[in-house]
C-alpha cells in the first residue's frame, strides 16, 4: 500500500467511522452530565420536600443513574455498528461470574433493599443490631453506618441487619424509665414509696400522662426493691434517668431511708455439755 492509498483509507475512515466516533464521545459525555445533573437536582429538591425518605431517594437515584448509563452505551455501541448482541452476551456472561464471585456483596444488596422498603429505621434514629448501639448516621446499599455512643463508627451488613432483631429506641415519641430503688428491712416502704413519687412528679420532664408508677416489686436478701417507672419524651431519657437517680439519692438521705449493703447474718451456736 502506497502513501496515496494510505491517506484515503485515513480520510476513508475519519469521514464515517471516526465522524460517528467523535459525536458517540460528545454525547456521552454530554448525557452523563445531563444525568448527574438531573439526579443531583431531584435529591436536593426531595431533601427540601421531604415527600420520599432521603435514603430511599439518594438509593433509587443512584441505581437509576446507572442504569440509564449502561442504555446510553449500549445504544452508541450500536450507532457505531458493532453487533450489540455479542455485547450482551458478554455482559451477561460477566454479570453471571461477577455474581458467583460476589455472592455475599448480592445478599448484602438485596439486604439493603428490604431495609429501603421496609424501614425498621431511618436516619437519626438510636438503634441496637447484633449488640451494637448507636446512632444510625446512614443506610447504605451495602452496609448500614452506626456511630456508637463513645464516637466509634460501625458498618454493619444489611444481610445481617436485615435478618437479625433490631431494636429501635426512639421510633415512638415517648419512653419509659425504669429504675429499682432498694431500702433498708428496718424503713418504712410506703415512706420510701411517697418520697420516689414526689421526685418523680417534681421533675417537669417528667410526664405527668401517663402517670408515674411506684410499687414495690421484691423482698432482697438485704433490701426491699422498689420499683419506679416514669414515662418521658424520648429525647429526655437520660437526662431524666441521671436526674432520678441522683434527686432520689438526695431525698433519702434528707428522710433518713438507708440504702443497705449486702449483708449476711450469721448465728454461732454453742453446744452446751
Amino acid at each position: 500500500m502506497n502513501w496515496e492509498d494510505f491517506l484515503n483509507t485515513v480520510i476513508g475512515w475519519a469521514t464515517t467511522t471516526g465522524i460517528k466516533l467523535v459525536i458517540s464521545l460528545i454525547v456521552l459525555l454530554i448525557s452523563f452530565r445531563v444525568i448527574n445533573l438531573i439526579a443531583k437536582r431531584i435529591i436536593k429538591k426531595n431533601e427540601k420536600s421531604g415527600k420520599v425518605d432521603r435514603t430511599v431517594a439518594r438509593t433509587l437515584c443512584n441505581v437509576g443513574k446507572t442504569v440509564l448509563k449502561i442504555i446510553i452505551v449500549i445504544c452508541l455501541v450500536g450507532y457505531l455498528g458493532i453487533d450489540t448482541s455479542a455485547l450482551s452476551a458478554l455482559v451477561a456472561s460477566v454479570g453471571v461470574t461477577v455474581g458467583l464471585a460476589v455472592n455475599g456483596a448480592l445478599s448484602n444488596f438485596a439486604g439493603g433493599i428490604l431495609l429501603l422498603f421496609t424501614r425498621p429505621f431511618h436516619d437519626g434514629d438510636f438503634v441496637e443490631v447484633n449488640g451494637v448501639s448507636g446512632t444510625v448516621e446512614d443506610i447504605r446499599i451495602i452496609n448500614t453506618k452506626i456511630v456508637t455512643l463513645d464516637n466509634k463508627v460501625v458498618y454493619l451488613p444489611n444481610s445481617l441487619v436485615s435478618s437479625t432483631t433490631v431494636t429501635n429506641y426512639t421510633e415512638k415519641d415517648l419512653r419509659r424509665v425504669d429504675l429499682t430503688f432498694s431500702i433498708s428491712y428496718d424503713n418504712d416502704y410506703a415512706i420510701a414509696e411517697e418520697i420516689i413519687s414526689n421526685v418523680a412528679e417534681s421533675n417537669s420532664l417528667v410526664l405527668k400522662d401517663p402517670s408515674p408508677t411506684v410499687r414495690m416489686t421484691g423482698h432482697g436478701k438485704s433490701s426491699l426493691e422498689i420499683c419506679c417507672r416514669v414515662w418521658v419524651k424520648k429525647e429526655d431519657y437520660w437526662t431524666v434517668y441521671f436526674d432520678m437517680l441522683e434527686d432520689v439519692k438526695t431525698a433519702f438521705d434528707e428522710q433518713g431511708i438507708e440504702i443497705p449493703y449486702d449483708q449476711v447474718d450469721i448465728h454461732v451456736r454453742r453446744n452446751k455439755r
